[in-house]
């Protein structure tokens, strides 16, 4: 797989800035690299249809994003940041970090913004993700 020398991406969580864990405050990108950026996915399954319920979408959301870095000869270790829309933060919130971790690269977690969204562009859609890698040119 290609992806950047280790030198290259360095995550970080700098000291005199407060922590919750499970992701990366900072990540610096150095060197020859591509950027790769992948639109919002929703839980729609390949054949069209989206699960009702919230860990059912959230799976089927990063599925979306393991086939879109595959594509471009990526992986889930090549991912960087994190943007997470919730229509019921309070009651999925926990339910969206244990799929969530079941992707991501757990010793360099990705930068990662999550924020509770009244309604998403697709009726019955409750969570979308959105993704940026980088990986070697």
């Amino acid at each position: 797989m290609s992806s950047p020398a280790p030198s290259s991406i360095t995550f970080s969580n700098p000291e005199g800035i407060a922590w919750p864990g499970g992701y990366s405050l900072v990540v610096d990108v150095r060197g020859p690299a591509r950027l790769i950026m992948i639109a919002g996915q929703i839980g729609f399954r390949p054949d069209g249809t989206m699960p009702a319920d919230f860990e059912g979408q959230a799976v089927a959301a990063f599925e979306n994003v393991k086939r879109a870095l595959e594509a471009v000869g990526a992986t889930f270790a090549d991912v960087v940041k994190l943007n997470n829309y919730l229509v019921d933060i309070a009651a999925d919130l926990a339910t969206y970090r244990a799929v969530r971790d079941r992707y991501v690269n757990l010793a360099n977690p990705p930068a990662s913004t999550t924020v509770a969204v009244p309604a998403l562009a697709i009726p019955g859609a409750i969570y979308e993700v959105e993704a940026m890698a980088v990986i070697a040119g």
